[in-house]
C-alpha cells in the first residue's frame, strides 16, 4: 500500500543556515495532518522533540507516522565518517525508540557546502566530479554509516541524490549505487532533484530497480531550470526562484510515475517535498494543493 507523507522542508525547515524563521514543529505537524498526510520526516535534529516518548506523543496525538530523517555528511572526507555515523545512529535510535522501526535514515552528501557543486547545481559537468580515490572514500563512508545504523538500531539507510552535492546527475547516482553494498544502502528517488540533475525519473526505475526503497515527490519548473542554467544561478538562487514548484506545475510526469509504482507494487511511503526558503509563499496552502494533486493521480 502506498502511503503519503510530507516533510518539514516544505515549511522552510531546511538543513542549511538561512535567513528568516521557519514555523515551529507543532504548527508543522498540525498542518501536515490538516492537509491530509499520514506521515512526516524528522527535520533537523532538535526541530522536533529528541526524547523518544515526547516525540511519540506528538505524533500519536495527530495520528502521524515518522517515516525518515535526513542526515547530511561530507562523505568525500574520510575524517567525517565517524562523526557522521554517530549522528546517524543517534537519529535512528530516536526514531526506533519512539516506535518507528521502519523509518529510514536518509543519508546525503553535505549539500550546499561545496562551492563548485553549489554554484553549478542543475548544470554539472564531469569536470566537477570526484576522482577515483574520492569515489572510493565516498562509497565506503556510505556503507560504513549504513552498517552502523543497521547494526545498532535495526533501521535501514537510503541515499538521497541531491543538487548541490557530489551525487546529482544520473551518472553519479548510478556510480554510487554500483560502488555501495545493495544490502546496506538503498536509494530514495527524488523526482525533482533527479530531473534538475539532468535525468528523467521514469528511467531511474529501470536503472536502479530493487535499490529504490523510498520515494520523494518533488516537481521541477522547466522555465526556472533553464533560466538557472543559462544565467549560472547557484543552488540557493534556483530554489528561491521556485525551481521546485508545486506538484503538477512542473515537468515531472507524475501520472506515468504512479503507473510504474503500481505496476511494481511499490509498498512504501511517498514523501512530498516542496523545498521552500523561510518566507516563501504559504506552506499549508501548497501542501493542501499537493495532496489534492496526488489524490487525482489515484493515491
Amino acid at each position: 500500500m502506498i502511503k503519503i507523507a510530507n516533510a518539514p522542508c516544505s515549511w522552510g525547515v531546511l538543513e542549511f543556515e538561512l535567513e528568516g524563521k521557519a514555523a515551529g514543529f507543532a504548527q508543522v505537524l498540525d498542518e501536515i495532518k490538516e492537509t491530509g498526510y499520514d506521515g512526516t520526516e524528522l527535520g533537523d535534529w532538535g526541530f522536533m522533540p529528541t526524547d523518544p516518548l515526547a516525540l511519540k506523543n506528538e505524533l500519536v496525538a495527530r495520528d502521524l507516522t515518522m517515516v525518515g530523517a535526513f542526515v547530511p555528511v561530507l562523505l568525500k572526507d574520510e575524517t567525517c565518517h565517524a562523526t557522521g555515523a554517530k549522528v546517524a545512529v543517534q537519529t535512528a535510535k530516536l526514531m526506533a525508540d519512539a516506535g518507528y522501526p521502519d523509518a529510514f535514515i536518509v543519508l546525503a552528501d553535505d549539500n550546499g557546502t561545496i562551492p563548485e557543486r553549489t554554484n553549478n547545481a542543475g548544470h554539472i559537468t564531469p569536470a566537477l566530479g570526484m576522482s577515483e580515490n574520492e569515489w572510493g572514500v565516498f562509497a565506503r563512508g556510505a556503507d560504513f554509516i549504513a552498517r552502523e545504523v543497521k547494526e545498532k538500531t535495526g533501521l535501514r539507510t537510503v541515499f538521497h541524490h541531491h543538487c548541490g552535492g557530489y551525487v546529482e546527475t544520473p551518472a553519479e547516482v548510478k556510480r554510487l549505487m554500483n560502488l555501495t553494498n545493495p544490502e546496506l544502502v538503498g536509494l530514495v528517488l527524488d523526482m525533482g532533484h533527479y530531473m534538475f540533475g539532468g535525468g528523467d525519473p521514469i528511467n531511474a526505475f529501470d536503472d536502479f530497480s530493487d535499490r529504490i526503497w523510498h520515494i520523494h515527490f518533488k516537481d521541477m519548473d522547466p522555465v526556472i531550470a533553464d533560466k538557472a542554467r543559462s544565467e549560472g544561478w547557484n543552488y540557493f538562487k534556483s530554489v528561491s526562484e521556485g525551481v521546485f514548484c508545486e506538484l503538477g506545475k512542473g515537468t515531472v510526469d507524475f501520472k506515468s510515475i504512479v503507473k510504474v509504482l503500481k505496476k511494481i507494487k511499490y509498498d512504501g511511503w511517498i514523501v512530498v517535498e516542496q523545498d521552500v526558503l523561510p518566507g516563501m509563499g504559504n506552506p499549508k496552502e501548497c501542501a493542501g494543493r499537493n495532496r489534492e494533486f496526488i489524490r487525482l493521480l489515484g493515491i
